[in-house]
């Protein structure tokens, strides 16, 4: 690739990233050197050198035969350097990234093809794939993959006489709610901020309703978010979401007075000390069956070093970190659900509890799918934008949606 080409696709992708190129400045962290150890990038601050996570890093560098040397930064973070010192050649050697941001990377000529490295992402699922794919490439393998459903408390159903395997659409979890409130109880708690937080909350009940990204202003998508704004008027759910993080959500499903609480697995650890028993089922369609949510979850990336031993030697490093036979100590040590199906059956066999969450990634979708790459954060803040201004009731949702895709459609 000539540099002056990868440039322009580099500053493409910094714009669409959202990331100004004196944002920060190089690591110093040579990983397209001749020689020296191999640097794997993460976005796992919370997990240090004594963790599970990093000694399957270290365990997959001495398979490859090399030293490895890893940096954890927060997701944001990541990707501002990583884009940065891939213009200034100091890329990392393998790189595990967010899914959504695979395709601006990919389009900006920083990470290798799977077609050129002989990473192999075929084991994995094909809705968690979509995410690494890109100009009819490949760019990585999905590490795992954690999604959204509703958290329940079982007294508060059971003081309501609801059953919630009865909740199967749109109009039982109305009719559930009704019932809870009816009772004293508070009913549903989510996380609508003005953020890409609030728009992956939003994304189950749009796509839910049979609402496509391609056209936010349909009637599927007036539909979802009216669901919500009734949800605020009725008093189903408190005025608070519409500043709630999903962390914020989750404290207020913790007081043991909500019914429901959207959110998703990385909660599981907090539910074992809920106080309170809990269930959880799929978030339900409008008319019946599974939501698809958005995957949250990352992928391992080989990016272009400029020298073939080193991508290959990265590749067999990526190919190991992603591989069924070590991914699965990975994947708990994450709360993830595994990207492989095989993987997913012993998760299940060790905690039948994840089967609704195993359900709920096999019905998921990816943010960047049906071809929309890297157009797909100038849709999604469009969006959020509209769902705010729907819930605080300075707009009626078709106004909303209506202004929301001509933002989408004009933004560069």
């Amino acid at each position: 690739m000539k540099r002056s080409t990868f440039s322009r696709r580099l500053t493409t992708a910094l714009v669409t990233a959202g990331l100004a190129l004196t944002a920060c400045s190089s690591t110093g962290e040579a990983g397209g050197d001749a020689a020296g150890p191999f640097a794997v990038w993460d976005p796992y601050p919370q997990f240090d050198g004594s963790s599970e996570w990093a000694k399957v890093i270290e365990g997959c560098g001495a398979r490859a035969g090399v030293e490895v040397e890893r940096q954890a930064y927060d997701t944001s973070d990541l990707t501002n350097k990583v884009l940065l010192a891939a213009q200034q050649g100091t890329a990392p050697n393998v790189l595990v990234v967010d899914n959504p941001v695979v395709s601006t990377l990919a389009e900006g000529g920083v990470l290798k093809a799977n077609q050129d490295t002989g990473l192999d992402a075929s084991q994995a699922s094909p809705n968690l794939v979509a995410a690494g794919e890109s100009g009819g490439k490949t760019y990585g393998v999905p590490i795992g993959a954690n999604t959204l459903a509703l958290y329940y408390n079982k007294a508060v159903l059971a003081q309501a006489g609801v059953d919630p395997a009865s909740l199967t659409d749109w109009a039982s979890l109305d009719a559930a709610l009704a019932k809870v409130t009816g009772v004293g109880k508070k009913g549903i708690t989510f996380s609508a901020i003005g953020t890409e937080e609030g728009s992956f909350q939003f994304l189950p009940w749009f796509w839910g309703a049979g609402a496509q990204l391609t056209d936010l202003s349909s009637a599927q998508a007036v539909a979802a978010v009216e669901l919500w704004k009734s949800w605020l008027d009725r008093r189903y759910a408190p005025n608070s979401v519409v500043g709630n993080t999903q962390t914020t959500s989750w404290q207020e499903f913790a007081t043991g007075e909500y019914a429901f609480a959207e959110n998703g697995t990385w909660q599981l650890g907090n539910a074992a000390e809920l106080g309170f028993e809990y269930g959880v089922i799929p978030i339900p369609a409008r008319d019946g069956g599974v939501a698809p949510a958005p995957t949250g979850g990352e992928f391992v990336t080989v990016p272009v070093q400029g020298q073939a031993d080193r991508e290959a030697t990265a590749a067999k490093i990526a190919a190991c970190l992603t591989g069924a036979d070590t991914v699965l100590a990975t994947d708990t040590a994450l709360t993830y659900v595994s990207a492989i199906g095989s993987v997913r059956e012993r998760q299940v066999a060790a905690k039948p509890e994840l089967a609704v969450w195993v359900d709920a990634v096999q019905a998921a979708k990816v943010r960047t799918g049906d071809g929309l790459g890297t157009r797909y954060p100038r849709i999604s803040q469009p969006l959020w934008t509209a769902v705010q201004a729907v819930l605080t009731g300075s707009k009626p949702a078709a106004d909303a949606l209506k202004d929301a895709q001509s933002a989408a459609a004009s933004a560069k």
